[in-house]
């Protein structure tokens, strides 16, 4: 059974450790035999930039852009850059991983549609619109005051601009109201790459049920993320935690709503799932829950493909 997942903060660790620390093989969540040990289709690479600590977010998301795509060159033979379903399927045929392209903080922008378009010609295709800062699109649910906050008229305009590029809009990280605003504003289905359900787990980055419901609605996904402080705040994540969140969202919007989005890399061990070799640790868990084959299938791979289809192309 392939897999997709939809979120990890690799290549950021990977900039952070310096070049010592290669995608090929290292001691992190994310490798390339990691990938090809749980038969990985793809994974999507985010560029995560903290706002308070990069002097100039912009340029360092492009020096981070930079070493993802000088891996991508060192390793040809074993992953490629993908940005449609076509290319992602052609990887496949040729025993290829794909790597997609995506970046974790909408505030690199700067507040200009042009470093949008920019990034867009580098081979991003997600853009999670904040991270745990306000900036100029909108608001993060990390902060209380400011989750009745929507987004900004530029916020409104990222999201048209990115509807007609062709790229993902992810709401991980956003404001309760800025959820409710891309879903008005957004004429593609959007994502929450790595959030679980809040009825199960009280963690404000986690999606009310209404929120499910309304995803499903607009046909977009919801990633399973791996993160303790998201499942039950356990001394470890535990496979059969991210096995509940994943039936109550079913129950709540649909086996279609629901992917996979570990934050590897950007989230605190110990795992169950220790990296991406292991992902067969999850399958075994939702198979033992009474999740069918063609349900596994859909959370592991199909409902990504069918969101990468809709709105990459």
């Amino acid at each position: 059974m392939y897999a997709i997942d939809l979120h990890c903060d690799t290549m950021s660790k990977l900039v952070e450790q310096g070049r010592a620390t290669l995608l090929r093989e290292n001691d992190l969540n994310v490798d390339i035999g990691k990938l090809q040990a749980g038969n990985f289709a793809a994974q999507f690479f985010a560029l995560f930039v903290d706002m308070a600590k990069a002097e100039n977010p912009l340029e360092h998301c492009l020096r981070m852009v930079d070493r993802f795509h000088l891996e991508l060159v060192a390793n040809h033979e074993a992953i490629r850059l993908a940005t449609t379903q076509a290319e992602l399927l052609k990887n496949q045929d040729e025993g290829k991983i794909s790597a997609f392209l995506t970046i974790e903080e909408g505030g690199v922008l700067k507040g200009e549609l042009a470093n949008l378009r920019n990034f867009h010609r580098l081979g991003v295709r997600l853009l999670t619109l904040t991270w745990n800062y306000p900036n100029e699109l909108g608001f993060p649910n990390a902060l209380p005051d400011c989750r009745g906050k929507g987004l900004t008229e530029f916020g409104r305009e990222v999201v048209a601009e990115m509807n007609r590029l062709g790229m993902l809009v992810d709401v991980s990280h956003l404001s309760d109201q800025g959820f409710y605003d891309v879903a008005a504003t957004s004429s593609q289905p959007f994502v929450a790459s790595h959030s679980n359900a809040r009825a199960i787990t009280g963690h404000a980055r986690n999606l009310t049920d209404e929120m499910i419901r309304l995803l499903a609605e607009k046909g977009g996904v919801t990633g399973l993320t791996f993160a303790r402080s998201f499942l039950a705040d356990p001394p470890r994540s535990h496979v059969e935690d991210i096995v509940r969140h994943a039936k109550h969202i079913r129950q709540v919007g649909g086996i279609d709503v629901i992917a996979i989005g570990s934050d590897f890399d950007g989230t605190k061990p110990p795992l169950e799932v220790a990296d991406s070799g292991e992902i067969g640790k999850l399958i075994d868990g939702l198979a033992a829950a009474g999740f069918s084959t063609n349900e596994i299938e859909k959370i592991c791979y199909g409902n990504a493909m069918r969101l990468i289809r809709e709105v990459l192309g």
